[in-house]
């Protein structure tokens, strides 16, 4: 992994754990601040993986073809990518739900951070 993609891996699980924390304090502000925690997760866990912008098309295109998946990398993105967009999706009233998914995320996806840069994340 490159320094520029490994930079962007770190910064974005960081500013998803901020965002999750934020979610926590202030709950008018919860739903947005959710999901972009969970957005962030994402887009670090892409940059481990690679280039972001294939690595989502791929994700993308295969989500639209609501085929089993065999690959377990691609079938466990295609995953995140459906659970990401379920809690943009949900209404207010789960809220406690959407940050428990939110923080498992942020769990996975620091793992698949630390495990790519090796660095804590």
């Amino acid at each position: 992994m490159n320094n520029y993609r490994k930079g962007w891996a770190l910064r974005y699980i960081r500013e998803a754990k901020a965002e999750l924390i934020a979610a926590q304090k202030t709950p008018y502000m919860a739903s947005g601040l959710i999901l972009e925690a969970m957005r962030k997760a994402q887009a670090a866990i892409y940059y481990s993986l690679g280039d972001p912008a294939f690595i989502e098309a791929a994700v993308r295109q295969t989500d639209h073809t609501k085929q089993f998946i065999e690959d377990p990398i691609l079938r466990c993105l295609v995953e995140v990518e459906r659970t990401v967009r379920q809690v943009a999706q949900a209404p207010e009233a789960d809220r406690e739900k959407a940050i428990k998914q939110a923080d498992d995320l942020i769990q996975i996806a620091s793992g698949i951070v630390e495990l790519f840069t090796g660095e804590k994340a």
